[in-house]
């Protein structure tokens, strides 16, 4: 374990293999002086990445609070993890190749639980699990293939469960599940160092990311969260599209949101071109749980699009400081 301090938070870094060939990295954030409140009783927090990113954009934000310093001030012990293939993950045997999003939520997602409920200083015996963007499908997926009752409240960050909508220009990319499975990447974040500055340029950006909301001054840093997508998750991905509902091992994952109790928090950004809004909502309203909230954010003054909700001037106010105040009352779960 390795620790730095800055900013009065401390951060501490863990490992934890993953069964299956790889070394996962785990980040702790906690605050030195977390906002007084007393008597409430905190489950970690483990937060899951999505497509093509790593867990670095959780702890980054360009002009104030990230998520992740937002919790941690909030009084909340907060996890990040890398899975296979993102940021400080490394490979210990494990290849590129021959495992999906099934494995991500299984064998993955299931160590950095077992992590953070040994290494956590709460005492709690569940973890509550934000998905962000595909971490939420993989945080479903593992709800109902992997150990659900280590799991507490369950938070669906812009997220797609039932592809209600689709955005053509994602339709086009994923039209074909072969081809999307076909194509290897390599090189995605040197890419977006020469066309993000472009793309920003353009309205083609707004689907993604508003520079009316958000400051994209310090975009070098914000591509250290790029990732090589994995070529069976881009045909997993152009199946469950074509589907609508995603099936993982013979379980309709959809299906079985229906049938988790766990308290749900859902985050819906109203200008979403990469999973639009509809889509994002999907997980509240096929959830079983009996109590959930649902937040959409973005106006025309202020759009919200996908990164926004992590990235905009005043995310800390209208999605940060939302999910810490229902994160803290008492759900059960």
């Amino acid at each position: 374990m390795s620790s730095a301090t800055d900013d009065g938070l401390a951060r501490t870094f863990g490992t934890a293999s993953n069964g299956a060939g790889w070394t996962l990295s785990l980040r702790r954030t906690v605050a030195a002086r977390p906002e007084a409140h007393a008597g409430a009783e905190r489950r970690p927090v483990l937060i899951v990445p999505g497509y093509g990113m790593n867990s670095f954009i959780f702890g980054f934000h360009p002009t104030g609070r990230s998520l992740e310093h937002h919790l941690a001030w909030r009084g909340f012990e907060v996890w990040s993890v890398d899975l296979r293939a993102q940021g400080r993950s490394r490979s210990n045997g494990g290849g590129r190749s021959g495992w999906g999003l099934a494995e991500l939520a299984v064998e993955d997602v299931g160590a950095a639980v077992s992590h953070v409920l040994a290494h956590s200083e709460t005492g709690a015996s569940k973890v509550d699990l934000l998905g962000c963007s595909l971490g939420t499908s993989i945080m479903f997926a593992h709800a109902a293939l992997g150990d659900a009752s280590r799991l507490g409240s369950l938070v669906a960050f812009g997220g797609p469960l039932r592809w209600e909508s689709v955005h053509p220009l994602v339709s086009v990319a994923f039209r074909s599940p072969w081809l999307a499975g076909a194509v290897p990447f390599r090189g995605t974040r040197a890419l977006a160092r020469v066309a993000l500055p472009l793309l920003l340029r353009t309205p083609l950006i707004s689907i993604y990311l508003n520079t009316r909301s958000s400051d994209t001054s310090r975009w070098r840093e914000m591509i250290e969260t790029v990732e090589d997508p994995i070529p069976q998750i881009n045909r997993e991905i152009a199946e469950w599209i074509l589907a609508r509902d995603l099936t993982l091992r013979g379980v309709d994952i959809s299906a079985a949101a229906g049938r988790l109790t766990n308290p749900l928090f859902c985050v819906v950004a109203r200008q979403d071109g990469v999973v639009p809004s509809a889509t994002a909502r999907s997980p509240f309203e096929l959830s079983g749980a009996s109590v959930k909230a649902l937040l959409e954010v973005g106006d025309a003054e202020l759009p919200h699009a996908h990164a926004d909700l992590f990235l905009s001037r005043e995310a800390e106010s209208r999605v940060f400081e939302p999910l810490a105040r229902w994160l803290a009352a008492p759900h059960g779960g």
